[in-house]
Formats: C-alpha cells, structure tokens, sequence
C-alpha cells in the first residue's frame, strides 16, 4: 500500500525498490537431503550506470561507523567518515531537493517504524564529476524481535559495551527510537 501510493500518488520516498524475495536450496541429487538453505532477497542497484566518486552507508550512529579509507574504487565509507568529509568538503544540495530529501526520508521512516523495522541505512553516492547525489534507503528487512529486544536492554543497561553518550548510544534500539536518531542525524549531515 505505501509503495503504491508513492508510486501512483507522488508520495516522496527513497526506498529502494524491492524486486523479489527466493529461497535457495541445494539438495544432495542422491540422498535428496537438503545441503544447503538461503534466504535472498533482490533489490534496486541504486549506483547502476552511474559513477559515483565517494559512497557512504549512514545509519545515523557515531558507534563504530568509521573505517580507514583505501581509496579503493567503490569503496563503502560509514558515518563518522561522512562527517569528516563533510567539515572538509561540504555538499551543497538546493533547497528544493533538499525539501525534497527530507520529506522523503520522514515518510520513509515514519513508515519502517510503524512495521517495527530498524537497522536499516541511506546510502549516498556523490559523483564530483557531475556534482550529483544518488542517495536511498536499503536494507529495509529487519525487524525488531525478541532477540534484538534483548541485545538493546542489555546495551542500554551497560552491561556490554554502551555507555552514556549521546554520540555513543547503543546501536541497537527501539524502530521509534532508531527512526527519531536517523532522522536527526540525516538532518546533521
């Protein structure tokens, strides 16, 4: 219903588009035992014939969201590397698309919260060539169930690892408080 109305009502959205989910089996062709079992799930390329100088996976965390560049082509950098990119080479973008994003962004999330998703990320790709951003949200799939229930209250009472912070929040929270820190950290960046 939601892909429907962006689709046929011009609501804004950056969700990638979904082409189907399958299930993988390989059986033994003698014993007919199954071997092997994957889940797989086929989405939009969002970078398909586009060229991209940098690409950024943002979950909207400062916790371990940073890795060393290589410069390797397609290399996939995390959010603390956006924010130091940014401070060196901010990203102007026009109001409008800029309106644009963040509507967008505040449907999609209201959205995932209101299925009890979390985990997921905005993928940015920035072409310094053609001075563009191809940017949405990818791996939309997880939801929160019992076990990620536990791993947060374990996170949040500083059991293991978390703490304090506001930067260093534990990373596994709740679809309305994941949805709220994405939401302000896109808005930061």
């Amino acid at each position: 219903e939601y892909m429907a109305q962006a689709m046929f009502h011009d609501l804004p959205t950056t969700l990638a588009k979904v082409f189907g989910f399958f299930q993988i089996q390989v059986k033994n062709p003698i014993s007919g035992s199954k071997n092997y079992k994957m889940n797989v799930i086929i989405m939009e390329n969002l970078f398909y014939n586009k060229k991209t100088s940098r690409i950024f996976d943002l979950k909207g965390s400062m916790r371990n969201r940073h890795v060393e560049q290589t410069g390797k082509a397609n290399e996939v950098l995390l959010d603390e590397n956006m924010v130091e990119y940014i401070f060196e080479s901010p990203i102007h973008v026009r109001e409008y698309d800029k309106k644009l994003l963040r509507a967008s962004l505040w449907n999609d999330t209201l959205f995932l919260a209101k299925m009890n998703v979390m985990d997921y990320l905005l993928v940015v790709g920035i072409n310094n060539d053609d001075y563009t951003l191809t940017v949405g949200i990818i791996d939309f799939i997880r939801t929160f169930t019992w076990d990620k229930k536990l791993e947060s209250w374990v996170k949040e009472k500083g059991l293991v690892g978390g703490g304090n912070s506001i930067m260093k929040q534990p990373t596994v929270v709740t679809p309305k408080q994941y949805k709220n820190r994405f939401r302000e950290a896109m808005e930061r960046y």
